[in-house]
């Protein structure tokens, strides 16, 4: 067999690693092609399916997608369609070895071929009895197949894929800091795990259980229960269940129960007609109605007075409702999330909360831990919030003794009370490109 002619690879140092996002749900096939792309100087994401790459590429869009000719959750021929609409500069190459559809051939396609073929080749018996390949070797068997015309091309050796996240070297006895993303450095924090949802920062394994969950049951009509303390993201979850669904092209009306008088409630849910109650002097559209075909996410699910969770109950079970003075009845197709940080299930038991209306609520049950339950993501989620916190200007870091301090805090408020505090100690930095311990202030956080 001939060799695939291989496009030299730029050397310079200080280019910007290459990103190939790999998706197939043939977890040995994915690891194969990650070792060899590995080799080749690539910094290698994985993903089981449509979904999950979608999500991979929106959080950081790829040089290169190869992608395995079934998936288990979308349709392929209208995913590679959404797909170079939404990221035209990516080269998409299927494991068949042929660009996808009519996508341009791109200035990697050949190095991915061969990397395609080479993780191929190794689907064997062979392959269970010999070593893996090392990404030395990867990268040697590249060189060998470069042409002859070609005799200066080289390839400096590459770090394992456990090292491509680190920036540079450090030197001995230094503090190891390790980049959250491109540009950003927080002393002890680890990069972001492969199987967690961009929205859900975390390795810690309660927050990969998280992410697990909503892979699981994203895809569904089935209605989910969130529960978790406050402040501890679970509208994140909600907006991630309805992005991984089939649903996300159609609206996520969020309304939080708890922040809407009781007396209103209802017309907001329902819509009402002209001159239905003092002050209505036109109809309006409910929430339950502006996300038809979409997601409806009530927040404070547990803070609903009971009067109006029968009303409730019935959309559930119908899928009609009436608007407040109306007597007409609407069919309405939404996927109802809630999320609550009490503990819904006693209330139910105590008749605080209609038993019928929470076993339909929680069908599906996902919980978000308390940022005390997983403080070793600390480093991550500070990492986050600073560089969201920089887009606008120079991102900041963290000394010693903010992370230390930032560390003995029990964070009552969880995440939401952390993202207050970084807020809070950049204002205070100015111009200041770190924040220290002194700009680290508790006591008027607000969550």
């Amino acid at each position: 067999m001939q060799p695939f002619p291989v496009p030299v690879l730029p050397t310079h140092p200080r280019l910007r690693p290459r990103t190939a996002l790999v998706t197939s749900s043939d977890r040995s096939f994915r690891q194969r092609l990650a070792q060899v792309l590995a080799g080749l100087r690539w910094q290698v994401r994985e993903a089981e399916g449509g979904a999950q790459a979608w999500a991979q590429a929106e959080a950081c869009p790829p040089e290169a997608v190869i992608i395995d000719s079934w998936l288990p959750d979308l349709d392929l021929t209208e995913f590679l369609s959404d797909f170079k609409e939404s990221f035209p500069e990516a080269d998409l190459v299927t494991t068949a070895g042929s660009a996808a559809g009519e996508s341009p051939r791109g200035p990697y396609r050949q190095e991915l071929l061969y990397a395609l073929r080479c993780s191929q080749e190794s689907d064997t018996a062979a392959w269970n009895a010999a070593p893996a390949m090392s990404t030395a070797r990867a990268a040697a068997e590249l060189q060998r197949t470069l042409r002859p015309a070609e005799p200066s091309a080289t390839i400096p050796p590459a770090p394992s894929r456990a090292a491509a996240p680190i920036a540079g070297s450090t030197p001995a006895g230094a503090q190891k800091t390790v980049p959250i993303r491109a540009g950003l450095y927080v002393p002890g924090a680890e990069p972001a795990s492969a199987e967690r949802l961009p929205e859900l920062v975390g390795n810690a394994p309660c927050m990969l259980e998280v992410s697990r969950r909503v892979r699981l049951v994203a895809s569904r009509m089935t209605p989910v229960l969130i529960e978790g303390p406050t402040g501890s993201g679970k509208e994140l979850v909600a907006e991630a269940l309805h992005r991984l669904s089939t649903r996300n092209r159609k609206p996520f009306v969020a309304i939080n129960c708890a922040a809407i008088p009781e007396a209103l409630l209802e017309a907001e849910l329902f819509g009402h007609t002209r001159g239905a109650f003092t002050g209505a002097v036109q109809g309006r559209t409910g929430r339950i109605e502006a996300a038809d075909g979409g997601t409806l996410f009530l927040d404070e699910i547990g803070e609903m007075p009971l009067g109006l969770q029968s009303k409730l109950l019935r959309f559930v079970e119908c899928g009609e409702l009436q608007r407040v003075g109306d007597n007409e009845t609407v069919k309405v197709d939404v996927r109802i999330l809630a999320a609550t940080h009490r503990p819904l299930a006693a209330h139910a038991l105590s008749g605080t909360f209609r038993s019928d209306l929470y076993y339909r609520l929680a069908v599906f049950l996902i919980r978000t831990p308390a940022l005390a339950g997983h403080a070793q993501d600390l480093p991550l989620l500070i990492g986050h919030f600073l560089e969201k916190m920089g887009r606008d200007t120079p991102v900041k870091r963290v000394d010693e003794g903010a992370l230390a301090k930032l560390t003995a805090h029990d964070w009552p408020g969880n995440v939401r009370e952390l993202e207050h505090v970084l807020e809070r100690g950049v204002i205070l930095a100015g111009e200041n490109p770190l924040l220290t311990a002194q700009e680290i202030d508790f006591g008027t956080t607000v969550n």
